[in-house]
């Protein structure tokens, strides 16, 4: 397996077991599929796929975001990234799942923050149990109003009743 040399160490075993598991599923791999892999588990953000498009089209100026589109699908397909929504907004954003974290959402600016280092029970034997599907996979996400949009709430609280306070003299 080729080193790429911009992978910390964790990074590049977590890259090493997609593209093994990718090739024992006879998925064939490219340059760029192993550009978008990297890209995810590198990535602190959670991107869409236009933003993956855009950040890497200067290193392989001849992928399209359909290519983009397609190798997230077989990620997905694969367990290896889940999709993401934010609230009022029609964009996919991607998240890789090397790791063991939950997304925790804000509902005003669809900031998206990883909450690691936390025991996640699986509800898969339960969910089976109770409705008799095979369980897939299972993706937690938590929504919530962030820490900046709070301080924003209540900075525009204050100014409001300043305010309706000046006009009442």
């Amino acid at each position: 397996m080729e080193l790429h040399s911009h992978l910390n160490a964790e990074h590049q075993t977590a890259f090493e077991h997609v593209i093994q598991h990718l090739k024992e599923k006879r998925i064939r791999i490219t340059e760029t599929r192993k550009a978008v892999v990297a890209y995810l588990i590198e990535s602190d953000d959670h991107p869409s796929a236009e933003m993956i498009y855009l950040d890497l089209l200067p290193n392989y100026p001849n992928m399209s975001l359909a290519t983009v589109y397609n190798n997230l699908k077989v990620l997905l397909e694969e367990g290896f990234v889940t999709e993401l929504k934010r609230a009022n907004d029609t964009t996919t954003y991607y998240d890789f799942m090397g790791h063991e974290h939950l997304n925790v959402i804000c509902e005003k600016c669809g900031k998206i923050t990883d909450f690691m280092d936390v025991e996640i029970p699986s509800l898969k034997k339960e969910a089976h149990e109770q409705t008799g599907y095979r369980i897939t996979k299972e993706v937690l996400s938590i929504y919530g109003i962030c820490p900046e949009c709070q301080q924003l709430k209540k900075n525009s609280e204050v100014t409001e009743s300043h305010f309706s306070f000046r006009q009442a003299l």
